[in-house]
């Protein structure tokens, strides 16, 4: 079960949008054609405005949810996919590099998004009061978020690795490639070096799993609270914090499965008579190891 996706859900909002867009498009077309069929399993919002709805949503304010249209499916809601533990503990082990393990430690530590952690510079990285400086995705506000103190130690690993390097200035990028010529590390590029963890590991995680992994662990600390772990994830609403307390499937079946281990390892507890019942006749009934006794 983990590691499984349904169908489309890679795909953007926009995409799915043009691809429903298409096939209405064909329906209308065989109607007109040919008459068939006589209704459109697709037809058009029933305002104009919704056909583009949030195309140009701004990241401070809610998205907008119209109306479906008639016959329109509805769309599976996605719980986030975490990494379980002992997954995790292989995918930090697959990098060759001290680079990819501190991203990783970062990751699952302080819960950034991947273009927010691979833009940190070299000044916005404070090891003494372990925070690193992240810009937020939608509002671009800095933030400083806190860190694990291993992924520190994983970082400065890999600076030393790197050593000597030319662009040492401090508002220079933080995470560099390995290969000369050296150049900021992209986005595509930290996704192809987790491609090839996936590969070797028969896995097919995401640089966003990380991030869900972190929050998982995070609501799942009695002594954090939800607002704590919202600040952390730089969520607007909090009720997109809220998704992270529903468990996954495979982690309510591990969790059912370890209720019936402990019910089968509990010992049987003796039937206790109610009063004005005599235990022979008890006995008769119920055989004599149901009330504690030996054998007949």
């Amino acid at each position: 079960m983990t590691g499984k996706r349904y169908a489309g859900e890679n795909y953007a909002p926009r995409t799915r949008r043009h691809a429903r867009a298409v096939v209405r498009s064909f329906y209308e077309y065989h109607r007109d054609m040919h008459g068939r069929p006589l209704l459109n399993p697709f037809p058009k919002a029933k305002r104009a405005d919704d056909e583009h709805l949030n195309a140009h949503h701004n990241p401070m304010h809610a998205y907008r949810h119209p109306r479906r249209a008639p016959y329109q499916p509805k769309e599976p809601r996605r719980i986030p996919r975490g990494i379980p533990d002992q997954a995790f503990n292989e995918l930090f082990a697959a990098p060759p590099s001290h680079r990819d393990r501190a991203l990783v430690a970062f990751y699952i530590s302080a819960g950034p998004r991947a273009s927010e952690l691979l833009g940190v510079s070299r000044d916005r990285v404070s090891p003494g009061d372990q925070t690193i400086g992240v810009i937020r995705k939608g509002s671009r506000a800095l933030q400083w978020v806190p860190a694990s103190s291993d992924a520190f130690v994983w970082l400065r690993l890999y600076q030393q690795q790197i050593r000597p390097q030319p662009l040492d200035g401090p508002g220079e990028p933080l995470w560099w490639t390995l290969r000369r010529p050296i150049r900021p590390l992209s986005y595509d590029a930290a996704r192809m070096v987790f491609t090839r963890a996936n590969k070797t590991l028969g896995a097919n995680w995401t640089l966003h799993d990380l991030r869900h992994s972190a929050a998982k662990r995070m609501v799942r600390d009695p002594e954090l609270s939800l607002t704590d772990v919202q600040w952390v994830l730089g969520h607007l609403h909090i009720s997109t914090t809220e998704q992270y307390l529903e468990p996954a499937e495979d982690e309510v079946v591990a969790n059912v499965l370890a209720h019936h281990a402990r019910q089968a390892a509990e010992p049987v507890k003796p039937v206790m008579p109610a009063p004005g019942y005599r235990s022979e006749v008890l006995q008769t009934l119920l055989g004599p190891a149901a009330l504690g006794g030996g054998p007949a």
